[in-house]
């Protein structure tokens, strides 16, 4: 079964077991189990999308966040008006099948700061939220209901030595609770993906300060990548990234992928990724743990949904 660690599951007893006690691998790829690789679309089009001209969220962007709680399910995600420098607001939408969904009434949740590449983990009585902030500064955010949010700041992220992170960007923040300590996984501009740690939420230290996820060597994520969720299956993490190539036919076209590890250090890409074709340029792929099995949703340009492929 899926961990507790995969953000947004519910408790052990209510999530749901393998057909098996070992997880069942793709023929010839032992260590990815069929149903964290395989997917089958479910309807023909997305099940949520930009609101079109004239809204606030115009047009939606990047990473959101899907959490299934009391039977329900909850997305937070980035809405803009559609140019290159529009603001970017967090907005929530509910569904009670994860298939159509109904906006807040309150959007944007936050209209005085920029809020991008999102996701959340409740935490105890508190939801937390791990996003990117303008020029792709992550910032951390917390919510005692995940409608009203505080900005706490962005996140202190230091060298291996506790010097401070050469500045830049560092986006697409991820957090991962394993026992007692908090891990971060951020990329810097796409070039790799960077794992650092924290005990207090409030100073992050890199295990090393070489990225451990790079782009290559398959042109599906030739020259950028970034890692959207980290789950946890049969003693093993799993991670769902997205990678793209920045020149030839694909250009600029984002794809999903998957990567295992034994220690979340070492990596071993997907032999088969990426999960969906390049051509449809869909991305930031989230898994979500359901009362009938997991679901994966897709998150840029707008949000599809699939669900494991028969074997």
């Amino acid at each position: 079964m899926l961990a507790a660690a995969v953000f947004g599951c519910r408790p052990a007893a209510d999530r749901v077991a393998p057909t098996s006690a070992t997880p069942q691998a793709v023929p010839g790829r032992a260590g990815f189990p069929h149903e964290l690789v395989a997917f089958a679309p479910q309807g023909g089009g997305p099940v949520f999308q930009g609101a079109g001209p004239g809204h606030w969220d115009a047009k939606i962007r990047e990473r959101g966040w899907i959490l299934r709680e009391d039977g329900g399910y909850r997305l937070w995600y980035t809405g803009y008006d559609g140019t290159s420098d529009g603001r970017r607001m967090l907005g929530l939408a509910t569904s009670p099948d994860g298939v159509a969904w109904t906006r807040h009434p309150g959007n944007p949740l936050a209209r005085d700061h920029w809020v991008e590449d999102v996701m959340v983990v409740k935490d105890g009585g508190r939801y937390l939220m791990f996003a990117e902030g303008e020029g792709d500064r992550a910032q951390l955010l917390a919510s005692p209901d995940g409608v009203a949010w505080e900005r706490l700041g962005r996140l202190d992220v230091r060298l291996a030595t506790d010097e401070p992170i050469p500045d830049g960007p560092y986006g697409t923040p991820t957090a991962f609770k394993d026992g007692s300590r908090w891990l971060l996984f951020y990329e810097r501009s796409d070039k790799g993906v960077w794992l650092a740690a924290s005990d207090d939420l409030q100073v992050w230290k890199n295990v090393r300060d070489e990225p451990v996820l790079v782009p290559g060597p398959g042109a599906y994520d030739r020259d950028m990548v970034a890692l959207n969720q980290v789950v946890r299956h049969g003693g093993r993490y799993y991670a769902y990234y997205h990678g793209c190539a920045t020149a030839g036919p694909d250009a600029r076209k984002w794809s999903t992928a998957i990567a295992a590890s034994d220690d979340l250090v070492r990596w071993e890409k997907y032999p088969e990724n990426p999960l969906l074709p390049v051509a449809e340029n869909k991305s930031s792929g989230v898994l979500v743990d359901t009362s009938s099995g997991v679901r994966l949703y897709t998150m840029h340009p707008a949000v599809h949904l699939y669900v494991p492929a028969p074997q």
